[in-house]
């Protein structure tokens, strides 16, 4: 069982931003509007309070989410993808932060946290309808998503 203290407070800061890490790496494979990307927000919000499976890391991840919720605190202060294009930086962090979590958690843990990952950033690319005219063919995932979440799914598993 791993739980937040056998994290250095850096290396816990990144762990509990990866969900919406994760999140933003949709929204940086086909930007939209100001609609969309707060429909893509809130959806990885809903996932990132709520993993999918009850491991203690990820308990602890999703109470400190919600913490930071109530106090209204933005859960990517401080992160800003590098200067390279934006969606491989965000694929570096993750993998770097899957890479953390490897080190210190279990397998099934792991395996778990980048599930996690994954449902996030398919609850982003879900939440809003891309394309068409005034909802008429418009697509629920649009191809740059489903590009960036095949990609992700490499870098974290899941």
């Amino acid at each position: 069982m791993t739980v937040k203290t056998d994290f250095a407070e850096d290396e816990w800061t990144r762990i509990v931003r990866a969900p919406f890490v994760a999140g933003l790496a949709i929204s940086l494979a086909d930007p939209g509007g100001p609609i969309e990307a707060a429909k893509e927000t809130m959806a990885t919000m809903k996932s990132a309070t709520s993993p999918p499976s009850r491991e203690e890391l990820l308990t602890e991840v999703a109470l400190d989410v919600q913490a930071m919720a109530q106090q209204r605190q933005h859960p990517l202060k401080g992160y800003k993808p590098s200067s390279q294009p934006a969606g491989e930086a965000v694929l570096e962090e993750l993998r770097e932060v899957k890479a953390l979590v490897t080190a210190k958690a279990t397998p099934e843990e792991t395996a778990a946290f980048g599930a996690w990952l994954v449902v996030s950033a398919q609850a982003a690319a879900e939440a809003a309808k891309e394309g068409g005219f005034m909802g008429f063919k418009a697509q629920l995932v649009s191809e740059g998503e489903q590009s960036m979440l095949d990609r992700l799914r490499e870098v974290v598993g899941g």
